[in-house]
């Protein structure tokens, strides 16, 4: 009885503990946010060290300016990497002690004689965290993990998560070291979809997918309608939020000013170089911010159209739902809170222009976008659970069921 009673509690604290992980990569989104929009990405030219300090033990008080920023973008990613290293060898059940007792344990051993052979007289503190480190983990793997192992998709997908913020990491340190701004929007995309991960697990493991039943059984085509368009416009917002982290990596600033119209004259503005130069010329802003060429003008016209197409498709997929399903469907209420979302961000995205890109309301609306997608792509995950749950057939496997209906059933002794 007390084994049951520990075993639900530990399995309630992991679903908790996904949640809080999907949180906190939410939160580093907007960290993220903060640094290219305030275009402070390259404050700390050095990795994975802080201006020749370990990273863990850069002195506070030179956290000033931009190196504020970037240096509390790599703490809070460190925070989100280890923590989806515990989910993931928590997700293991017992069998996650193994990984701790024979793993990490001789790796912070390790990591500790390192830092022996390479100690100075200040470094003593270094040595004696990371050995205390060590022996923390060695003590935790004799009782910790008690659940039993997760389903065998959930342990997968934690261990996908795990290699995904691994491979994230390595990416932003290349960013650094090798000063490519195009590895930034790759790393910035590649954050989008890693929380996508993190909150369909946190989805999967919650008591609500476990109860979850049939909204389907009446309207399953319609469902099944819904959730291929809302699978469609998550794929364009992730598109979207593509865009977004080009121009935000291109340190262009705002590379079209004025709303509704471009410049508050141009539909579409000219790219010749005569104009370029006139632009270039009558920028006034304290930002060092490169000079804008004709791709930033394209892509920021591109992610203007793109984000009128999708209100527009979004607000005919809500009209379209609570039609065809009614208001009190649960998911023509996803479908609202997901079209008022893309307006929020819509909103957000003229603010930011109006602002000419105040860091604030981008980082706003970097967050925003990525709610966005969560929410797009979680609703998705809801309607394929409802439609398997009421067992619609979808119109393939129709096909084959008729088909092999119609087929001579043949004997064993015949076979």
């Amino acid at each position: 009885m007390i084994l049951r009673k520990v075993t639900t509690l530990t399995s309630s604290a992991f679903r908790w503990f996904a949640v809080l992980t999907c949180l906190m990569t939410w939160l580093l989104i907007g960290v993220g946010g903060v640094v290219t929009s305030q275009g402070v990405g390259m404050s700390v030219p050095d990795w994975p060290n802080t201006y020749g300090y370990n990273m863990f033990y850069f002195p506070f008080s030179q956290w000033i300016g931009g190196i504020f920023w970037e240096h509390s973008h790599r703490l809070v990613a460190s925070v989100v990497g280890f923590m989806t290293l515990l989910l993931a060898v928590w997700a293991q059940g017992k069998n996650g002690r193994l990984w701790l007792r024979y793993g990490f344990f001789p790796l912070g051993l390790l990591a500790s004689l390192v830092v022996f052979l390479r100690i100075q007289e200040n470094q003593a503190q270094h040595l004696s965290i990371t050995l205390g480190f060590a022996a923390v983990v060695g003590a935790v793997s004799f009782f910790w993990p008690r659940m039993e192992p997760a389903p065998k998709s959930i342990r997968r997908l934690a261990m996908l998560a795990l290699g995904l913020v691994i491979f994230q990491g390595m990416l932003g340190g290349l960013r650094v070291t090798l000063y490519a701004d195009q590895i930034g929007i790759f790393h910035a995309t590649l954050a989008q979809i890693f929380l996508v991960l993190m909150a369909s697990i946190a989805l999967v493991v919650s008591p609500w997918w476990q109860r979850l039943k049939s909204v389907a059984s009446q309207h399953g085509q319609s469902v099944r309608r819904v959730s291929a368009a809302l699978f469609v416009l998550s794929l364009l917002v992730l598109a979207q939020l593509l865009l977004g982290a080009t121009m935000r990596h291109q340190h262009a600033g705002l590379a079209v000013s004025g709303f509704p119209l471009a410049y508050d004259q141009y539909l579409w503005p000219p790219t010749d170089a005569a104009f370029l130069d006139q632009v270039n010329a009558e920028r006034l802003d304290h930002r060092e911010f490169e000079p804008i060429t004709a791709s930033h003008i394209h892509v920021h016209m591109v992610h203007r159209v793109m984000a009128v197409g999708l209100f527009m498709a979004a607000c005919a997929l809500m009209v379209w739902t609570i039609k065809w399903l009614g208001w009190h469907h649960p998911l023509s209420r996803g479908v609202t809170g997901f079209f008022s979302l893309i307006s929020l961000q819509a909103t957000l995205g003229v603010a930011t222009v109006l602002s000419n890109k105040a860091a604030d309301l981008a980082t706003l609306h970097v967050l925003i976008g990525a709610l966005t997608l969560v929410t797009g792509c979680l609703m998705v995950l809801a309607a394929r659970r409802s439609l398997s749950l009421a067992n619609v057939p979808s119109p393939v496997r129709l096909k084959a069921e008729v088909t092999s209906s119609l087929k001579p059933e043949w004997s064993s002794a015949g076979a």
